[in-house]
């Protein structure tokens, strides 16, 4: 199994190009199931996620094609075409190893008027139920019934009807999930309380894109009118911001200056909002983001939120950070309840935290020494990541696979902008 080595003290400077959104390919892909044309999409980033994803498609007859990228090209462009679906079912081997799998189930019930899908695997970071995607596809009018691992939805007369929900809480895939099912429904279909993430409106921007109907995107009342069927689309998955706030991260806390190129400073605001109180500087150039840390970190209290709160997704990488900022810092996890899974982690690097219930209490200006470390899901690998770049010493972080999940060649693009790291296997 392969390993990250990183001998920690190098300041980082220069340009780290930035991928297509991980959390946003992983929702555009299953559109490719609403039409029977090609659907095409550019600036899908090189990650197991989508080659997972890819493989769950190709499932159900999707055919898919990555167009002549160069092995050294970040990116890809990838074509899909769901002529004839020649299954509706997800299999557990293949669900097991992500939970966006759990987003093929609309459009799937949307298009065939069935749909069954195991439930879903991903990172253990706390319980995650389905529930929200149920009840809304139930609003809309499916039929669900739960038998031994499976989520079976119908509907009845081979074709939803669409209907109202309101989210009781604001559930991202709960709302991509019953967005792609009520596109193609035949009535309307209005959504109270949806979740407003960048991500959410890059999907409504492709379903636009391919003839559906959607009102009110970007606010977190979304009206939808059912279309009988939609065409095939080209369209350019949106910069990960998640990614954007990593490399930003791993900039602060070496003290380094580097140009997140191609990142939208809009789409990730409350990030570098927080990374400005914390003393960095921020300057949004006409291609890029400058990121610059000349002088000592200052604490924060972060509390996570839906957006355009503060992202739980990048909770474990300013936890990191907040290591060497001079004084304590205050975090508290909202969203999911075993997100602090990298604190032991961090603790053997030196890190100085305390845990009570969701809030994580970080005394910074501590040294931070290289060791063995473990990742233990998608975020939680980044920031050991990040400390093991700012540490003395060797850190050897185990288990990568988490991060070959959501970051495309975080070696090659963190040797290209100073850092000493690379990736080594058991042979």
């Amino acid at each position: 199994m392969d390993r990250i080595l990183i001998r920690g003290g190098n300041r980082l400077s220069g340009r780290i190009a930035i991928s297509g959104a991980k959390n946003s390919a992983l929702t555009l892909m299953p559109c490719a199931l609403l039409t029977d044309e090609p659907l095409t999409l550019r600036n899908l980033p090189r990650l197991a996620d989508v080659d997972s994803f890819g493989h769950l498609l190709n499932q159900f007859g999707v055919s898919t094609m990555i167009e002549g990228a160069r092995p050294t090209d970040f990116g890809r462009v990838m074509t899909m075409r769901a002529a004839r679906l020649t299954s509706t079912v997800a299999p557990y081997d293949i669900v097991r190893k992500m939970r966006a799998s759990i987003l093929v189930l609309g459009p799937l019930v949307g298009r065939m008027g069935e749909a069954t899908v195991s439930l879903p695997g991903g990172c253990a970071i706390g319980n995650r139920p389905i529930d929200l995607h149920l009840k809304a596809l139930e609003a809309i009018g499916a039929e669900i019934e739960l038998a031994a691992g499976y989520v079976k939805a119908s509907a009845p007369g081979g074709r939803l009807p669409g209907g109202r929900f309101r989210f009781p809480v604001v559930s991202v895939g709960a709302t991509e999930n019953v967005l792609m099912a009520a596109v193609t429904a035949k009535g309307g279909t209005v959504l109270e309380n949806a979740a407003r993430e960048p991500e959410i409106v890059d999907l409504c921007n492709l379903l636009v894109a391919m003839g559906a109907s959607i009102g009110g995107i970007g606010t977190e009342t979304l009206e939808i009118e059912g279309r009988d069927r939609l065409h095939g689309a080209t369209y350019r998955v949106m910069p990960d911001r998640i990614e954007a706030g990593s490399y930003a991260c791993a900039a602060a806390i070496t003290g380094g200056e580097v140009d997140l190129v191609g990142a939208d400073a809009h789409d990730m605001r409350a990030t570098l909002d927080a990374l400005i109180e914390a003393g960095v500087t921020v300057e949004e150039k006409s291609d890029a983001i400058r990121i610059a840390a000349n002088g000592q970190l200052k604490p924060l209290t972060l509390n996570t939120a839906p957006f355009p709160g503060f992202a739980t997704d990048m909770q474990a990488q300013f936890m990191a950070m907040l290591c060497k900022a001079e004084g304590a810092s205050v975090l508290t996890e909202t969203i999911f309840e075993n997100r602090y899974m990298h604190v032991p982690e961090l603790a053997r690097m030196g890190a100085n935290i305390e845990v009570h219930g969701r809030t994580a209490v970080v005394r910074g200006s501590v040294p931070l020494v290289g060791a063995p470390v473990m990742a233990t899901d998608l975020r939680a690998s980044m920031s050991l990541i990040i400390a093991g770049l700012a540490a003395e010493g060797e850190t050897e972080v185990n288990r990568v696979y988490h991060l070959d999940r959501g970051y495309e060649r975080l070696e090659e693009k963190l040797q290209a902008v100073g850092a000493d790291i690379e990736r080594v296997g058991d042979g």
